[in-house]
């Protein structure tokens, strides 16, 4: 009986030792998924600095362009050529504000998104935790059987026999 008991109480530790490593994995991994998410932010920043430095670059050679056919033909910078490049000028600006803002609101999802796989390795950590206590209060209840338990304070008799003994053995003999 010994040994069916021991190795129900093994079984018991081993159950609640692998509810708590599945836990900590599920942890590790949603933190390796939250630092991928937060540098592909950074990636995405880093790309979008790049892609407005290069939209501005092709903005400054197209009004560059712009001021030198206006030049090359003889009309004057003032008037509407001025209105035409200050009109461009605007739209590039439009352009480039647009490119920042997409970047960040890409970089915000990206965030949001490392910080909800961060909570899911929290939560997955506490359920692990909570299956463990589970299994140990299952594992150690199955272990106890009140018909072979000791009780204290009564008598190893049988109730016939402790009734015989207080009753002055009448009907034993």
């Amino acid at each position: 009986m010994c040994t069916l008991a021991l190795l129900g109480l093994a079984g018991t530790a081993v159950s609640v030792g692998g509810a708590l490593m599945q836990g900590v994995q599920q942890q590790q991994l949603a933190g390796y998924q939250a630092k991928a998410y937060e540098q592909q932010a950074r990636a995405d920043a880093q790309s979008a600095a790049f892609e407005q430095r290069q939209e501005r670059r092709k903005q400054d050679l197209l009004e560059a362009q712009a001021r030198a056919r206006a030049g090359a033909s003889g009309v004057g910078i003032a008037g509407s050529p001025t209105e035409v490049l200050a009109a461009n000028a605007r739209q590039g600006q439009v352009d480039l504000n647009a490119i920042r803002y997409s970047s960040e609101l890409r970089q915000n999802n990206l965030a949001t998104q490392a910080a909800i796989s961060r909570f899911q390795g929290k939560q997955a950590m506490t359920a692990s935790i909570f299956r463990a206590g589970g299994g140990l209060i299952d594992g150690l209840s199955g272990l106890y059987n009140p018909a072979k338990s000791v009780t204290f304070g009564g008598s190893s008799l049988s109730r016939r026999a402790s009734k015989a003994i207080v009753g002055g053995y009448a009907g034993l003999y």
